[in-house]
């Protein structure tokens, strides 16, 4: 466990912990966190992993961006994607995992190239889906989260492998939490 790796988590969490208290504060410590962890990403060799920091990063500014710009925010209703829709986005994901591991594996010296291309594309998948506020974010988390968990423990990143490992845990509740929501959402409607 390094310097940065603490770094890294600690701000991850407090991002995390802002965020379920509605803090605009959370944007800027995902930027912190995040940036932390490209760099801790990068000194691992989990290099899809450091381009899925940056992604992160622009989705926070864009986040903080909108959190300003907007003094009546309306939030959008939780929904559930066509199934149809579903599989075509996650297969695209899945085809975008192999090809970028494919790269990974044959023009870099990347650790376990298909298993962090897998965490990049997947992760985008979820970013978007939570986007859309679409109750599927939540079980592409939990695969993220279990590709993620032992990838990490295996580059000896202990602290952030048990980050993951409550993230997993917090897509397990959180995608039951949402379920009731539209339950409820549509039962008014």
């Amino acid at each position: 466990m390094t310097v940065l790796e603490i770094a890294a988590n600690v701000m991850a969490a407090a991002s995390i912990l802002l965020a379920a208290r509605n803090s605009v504060h959370t944007w800027w410590t995902g930027i912190v966190g995040c940036s932390l962890f490209g760099l801790l990403f990068w000194h691992t060799q989990l290099y899809a992993d450091v381009l899925l920091q940056v992604f992160f990063v622009v989705a926070s500014l864009f986040g903080w961006w909108n959190w300003h710009a907007s003094a009546n925010h309306a939030a959008l209703p939780i929904q559930r994607t066509r199934l149809r829709s579903f599989v075509l986005m996650s297969v695209a994901a899945v085809l975008a995992a192999l090809a970028y591991g494919t790269l990974l594996h044959r023009f870099t010296d990347a650790y376990a190239p298909f298993a962090d291309s897998a965490v990049l594309c997947l992760s985008v998948l979820a970013q978007l889906l939570l986007m859309q506020r679409r109750v599927e974010t939540w079980p592409v988390w939990i695969l993220v989260n279990s590709i993620a968990v032992p990838l990490y423990a295996s580059r000896g990143l202990s602290l952030t492998s048990v980050l993951y490992a409550a993230y997993w845990l917090n897509a397990w509740l959180a995608w039951r939490h949402w379920h009731r929501l539209w339950r409820a959402q549509e039962a008014r409607a």
